[in-house]
């Protein structure tokens, strides 16, 4: 039987499995961080499971207003623990929080028009419109190279999106000028947006950029920067794209997360006249 001597031990033995199984630096931070609130609410849990102390645990995180999403990474990390970490059987059937089922905040062409007017750096103008115009997730813009520009084929090449997937996405005509403005005097490795030191632009950063432009559009809209992407999904679907082609575009792994926008366009919707 496996034994860890301490949490320090367990953290490292749990970092170093993710690593060999590819997960992603984000994920095994989570991972780690979910496993040092429990250890630390039940250390004598670190060699053995006792169903009593993860469901106290896990009712503790409930109380705590954390989100559904983030309940069940706890749940998936405490099983994966004592299974992969330990390699002991875990057959306590352990409830997932339910999910709310929330529709996308969708922003206009109009809107995007106007979040775009207000941001006066080009490099910053061009992420936000890159990540409208190509669906981009804010994390898959900032990983981007240089290289992975084609214009002459007219695509994007995401390399390792989410889930380690590589996939091809739109190139905006519209980008053409600003992009080659943005590459110009850079390698194919260099990273195509960097940061002011050098090197990689940080998500955060980007984030507040979109939301003081969003401020200054004066757009009421809960929108974040991945509203972009949604928004993106829901304009190519009105244009008549094929949902399978939508989907390989966000490089979705299911088509039942693509088919959620078509619960958000109201093409059809608007057609239907009331009987007020």
């Amino acid at each position: 039987m496996f034994l860890i001597a301490n949490s320090e031990q367990a953290l490292l033995a749990l970092e170093q499995h993710l690593r060999l199984k590819n997960y992603s630096p984000r994920t095994i931070k989570s991972y780690k961080g979910c496993l040092v609130r429990f250890l630390k609410r039940f250390p004598d849990c670190l060699n053995s499971s006792n169903i009593e102390c993860v469901k106290a645990f896990l009712l503790s995180i409930h109380e705590s207003g954390l989100s559904p999403q983030t309940i069940n990474v706890n749940i998936q990390v405490i099983q994966f623990y004592f299974r992969e970490i330990l390699h002991q059987p875990f057959r306590f059937p352990l409830p997932y929080a339910k999910r709310p089922k929330r529709l996308p905040v969708i922003l206009s062409r109009s809107e995007i028009e106007q979040i775009l007017n207000n941001v006066s750096n080009l490099k910053h103008r061009t992420i936000i419109a890159l990540a409208y115009g190509a669906g981009l997730r804010v994390s898959e813009v900032v990983e981007l190279r240089v290289g992975n520009v084609d214009f002459e084929s007219r695509v994007i090449y995401v390399h390792q999106g989410k889930g380690q997937k590589d996939r091809i996405t739109l190139l905006p005509n519209t980008l053409y000028e600003s992009l080659q403005k943005t590459m110009c005097g850079k390698s194919p490795d260099d990273y195509l947006f960097a940061s002011e030191r050098g090197g990689r632009l940080s998500e955060r950063s980007i984030q507040k950029v979109f939301a003081r432009a969003l401020n200054s559009a004066h757009i009421n809209k809960q929108a974040t920067l991945h509203s972009l992407r949604h928004s993106f999904a829901t304009h190519v679907l009105k244009q008549g794209t094929d949902i399978r082609f939508i989907q390989k575009l966000l490089g979705h792994a299911n088509i039942r997360t693509t088919q959620l926008y078509t619960h958000v366009s109201t093409a059809s919707i608007s057609a239907i006249k009331s009987p007020l």
